[in-house]
């Protein structure tokens, strides 16, 4: 009997997002339910994004929501390594071996000449893709090339006629035409692998039996088909989940909804209702009801209760779903817990130093820092007048310190400073003529504690949030201001 293995494969580039706990949830849940083993391993071959400090936050995260895995980076099992990264021979060995059997090629296409194959198939309205130019290259010449050291990328073949039939779990037989595959690349040129070589390969060494992944995965699906047929290797059995949407129904999206995991964890949400309202998105119990622990939910677990209509992860509903888990606490518990929230001797320390100077009764602690226990802040347009910008400026200048935040892995006061310090630079704008706007945005009044040691106490998924809030309470930025932002932004920091 075959041991079911399941596996998530997030990619260490950002804050760890509540899609990618969507996905860990039901594939942990399928293997316990079959008795078998959740395996996690690390995508981390996006050189430039991926980070060490990323990682770490999947880890907590994950386990803060009582997500636990078999095998993975930092426990170890018998199929490592499980970073991407650190199994570059194992990709080049297959990737050699399908250029061999012929089912791949060396690209030797400038990123000049692709672009200009894109940009006249575009004018021609056409779906752009890979030309082929270099499919066609005699093979001796093109390893000729290979061996002389010109820069290169290994491409995938695929059919150009017919369609394939993917067998997903939950909507049966999907055709998809060939017509619509692109001959993807597997290897890029600075010898790391895509996700489409990189996932097969892994999925088939660590004995990867079912691969529950999210459905914009779908349309690909043919490509990783053709290469399970081209290494002669039985594929895994696949099922696409249905994505989660904004109210809005549009893709989840931190633009419209906080998507980091660790968001909800600093704004005092119980780990047990959030894995609860992760569980609820397209499955339900068998009785229906809302309301259900981690070990009820694996014990009645059965993909056939999914539903394809795209879940909607609203907070309002996760909030009301946490003050149910709230409201069966004792006392004692509920008291326990707001403590290890908030009031902690860990998170009171940090705060103490900043206020202790500026009060003289206990009682004046909380007008002073309540915004250190709370998501967002009150905001007053009043505050953001600005006796330098104009309103368009004032909003530019905080959509370029939440996108230069964003990026920014490494958390601290420093950090901070030298992210507004470019952005400053960037717009030719002194610390004074910036500073004025952060504290409205982050702490709700024209003065407190310093505000840089406040966002370094906050954190980056509240400092952001309420960026966000900050923008959005000022209007925004519209679609032509975005696009005229984004290129500046690009030119200036990216």
């Amino acid at each position: 009997m075959t041991i079911v293995r399941t596996r998530v494969a997030p990619s260490p580039t950002g804050d760890p997002h509540v899609g990618t706990a969507y996905i860990a949830l039901f594939n942990m849940c399928f293997a316990r339910q079959h008795g078998g083993q959740f395996i996690l391993r690390i995508e981390d071959t996006d050189q430039l994004r991926s980070s060490k400090e990323s990682e770490q936050q999947i880890y907590d995260a994950l386990r803060w929501l009582g997500i636990e895995w078999d095998e993975g980076p930092d426990v170890g099992g018998p199929h490592g390594p499980y970073r991407q990264s650190e199994r570059g021979e194992i990709y080049k060995k297959y990737s050699d071996e399908l250029v061999t059997k012929g089912h791949a090629f060396p690209c030797f296409c400038s990123a000049e000449r692709l672009d200009a194959v894109r940009a006249e198939q575009m004018a021609n309205k056409q779906t752009p893709a890979y030309d082929g130019h270099c499919s066609h290259l005699d093979p001796s010449e093109a390893q000729a090339r290979v061996a002389a050291g010109e820069s290169h990328v290994i491409r995938m073949r695929v059919p150009t006629e017919g369609v394939c039939v993917v067998k997903d779990m939950l909507r049966g037989e999907v055709e998809i035409g060939w017509d619509r595959m692109d001959m993807q690349v597997l290897m890029k040129a600075d010898g790391l692998p895509t996700y489409f070589l990189a996932n097969v390969v892994d999925d088939h060494l660590m004995g990867i039996t079912h691969v529950l992944r999210g459905e914009e995965w779908l349309p690909s699906a043919p490509k990783l088909i053709k290469l399970y047929e081209y290494f002669g290797w039985e594929q895994p059995v696949l099922c696409y989940m249905p994505l989660l949407r904004n109210p809005d129904k549009s893709k989840l999206s931190k633009r419209k909804n906080p998507t980091s995991i660790t968001f909800y964890e600093r704004m005092g949400f119980m780990p047990e209702a959030m894995l609860n309202y992760l569980g609820r998105m397209g499955w339900s119990m068998p009785d229906e009801r809302e309301k259900f622990s981690l070990a009820e939910m694996i014990e009645n677990f059965d993909l056939s209760r999914v539903s394809l209509g795209g879940p909607v992860f609203d907070i309002e509903k996760l909030s009301w779903l946490n003050g149910q888990w709230l409201r069966e606490l004792s006392v004692e518990d509920f008291a326990q817990q707001v403590q290890q929230w908030a009031f902690n001797p860990e998170y009171l320390m940090q705060i103490a130093p900043h206020v202790q100077g500026r009060v003289e009764t206990f009682s004046e602690i909380a007008p002073l820092a309540n915004f250190f226990f709370t998501a967002g802040v009150p905001l007053n347009a009043e505050l953001f007048a600005h006796k330098k910008l104009d309103e368009k400026q004032v909003r530019q200048v905080l959509q370029f310190v939440l996108w230069r935040l964003e990026a920014q892995r490494q958390w601290d006061k420093d950090a901070i400073m030298a992210c507004i310090n470019e952005v400053g630079a960037a717009l030719e704008l002194k610390l004074r003529d910036i500073m004025p706007l952060m504290f409205p945005a982050i702490t709700g009044s024209s003065s407190s504690v310093s505000v840089l040691d406040a966002m370094a106490i906050l954190g980056p998924d509240l400092t952001r949030f309420r960026l966000r809030q900050a923008l959005e309470f000022l209007g925004g930025a519209s679609k032509k201001e975005t696009k005229e932002w984004e290129k500046q932004y690009k030119l200036a920091l990216a």
